[in-house]
C-alpha cells in the first residue's frame, strides 16, 4: 500500500509539473494548447472598427487635423463665409474626396455677445454654411452633419466681449460610412494609411535665374 501511495503521488507530481506540454494535450480540449488567447482577435477588430470603437477614427482625425485648416472664422453675427473661409473649405473639400469612406461633422462656435439661444441658432447656421459650401463642391452630403452647435459654450479665448478667434466652425472626422464596401470588406489598413493624401499642395514651377544661368525646378 505504501508503494502504492507513492507511485500515485509521483504520478501526480509529474502531471503538474507537465500541465500545458503538448504531449499531455490528448486529455484536454483540442487545441488548447496551441491556443494562446488570440484566437478570434482579428474579427474582434473588425467589430470595434465597424463599430467606431478602436483607433482608426482617432487616426484619421489626426490627419485631416495636420493635413488641413479644420476652422473657419466669421465676422460679428454673420454666417456668411468670406474668401479665406471657402479656401479653407476648398481644402477641406479636396482632403474629404479622397476618403469616401469617411464621415464628418461641423461643429459651430459663437462669441458670447448675445443671448444663449441666438448664438446657438448662429453656431447652427454657420456649421450649415460650412456643410452646404462642401457639399457645393462635390461631398456627398449623407457623410456630413450640421446638427451640433455649441453656440458660446465653448470658446477658445474667454471673454465675454467681441472675439473672433470665437467665431467659427470646426470640421472634424467622426466615423466610417457603414454602408461603403471597402469598410464591410475590412480594408481598414488601406483606408488609413492610403498614401497619396497630399492636401492641396500643388506642384508649382519655380525659376531662380543666377547670371547667364536659368534653373527650373518644382
Amino acid at each position: 500500500m505504501k508503494h502504492l501511495l507513492a507511485t500515485a503521488s509521483l504520478v501526480a507530481i509529474a502531471a503538474c509539473s507537465t500541465q500545458g506540454d503538448y504531449r499531455n494535450s490528448f486529455s484536454g480540449e483540442a487545441g488548447s494548447v496551441l491556443n494562446s488567447g488570440s484566437f478570434g482577435d482579428a474579427n474582434m477588430n473588425n467589430h470595434l472598427v465597424m463599430t467606431g470603437e478602436k483607433g482608426y477614427v482617432l487616426d484619421l482625425a489626426g490627419r485631416f487635423a495636420n493635413e488641413v485648416p479644420t476652422t473657419v472664422n466669421f465676422a460679428f453675427d454673420s454666417a456668411h463665409l468670406d474668401a479665406a473661409a471657402r479656401n479653407t473649405l476648398s481644402a477641406q473639400a479636396g482632403w474629404i474626396k479622397q476618403f469616401p469612406e469617411v464621415r464628418f461633422r461641423v461643429y459651430g462656435h459663437t462669441d458670447k455677445v448675445g443671448s444663449t439661444a441666438y448664438n446657438r441658432g448662429l453656431g447652427q447656421r454657420r456649421a450649415d454654411a460650412v456643410v452646404h459650401y462642401l457639399v457645393s463642391h462635390g461631398i456627398s452630403r449623407s457623410r456630413l452633419e450640421a446638427v451640433v452647435s455649441y453656440g458660446e459654450t465653448q470658446p477658445l479665448v474667454v471673454t465675454d466681449g467681441r472675439e473672433p478667434r470665437n467665431r467659427r466652425t470646426v470640421t472634424e472626422v467622426t466615423g466610417f460610412v457603414a454602408s461603403h464596401p471597402d469598410i464591410l470588406e475590412g480594408r481598414y489598413a488601406s483606408v488609413i494609411y492610403r498614401a497619396y493624401v497630399d492636401s492641396a499642395k500643388a506642384g508649382t514651377d519655380l525659376s531662380m535665374v543666377s547670371g547667364d544661368e536659368q534653373v527650373v525646378g518644382e
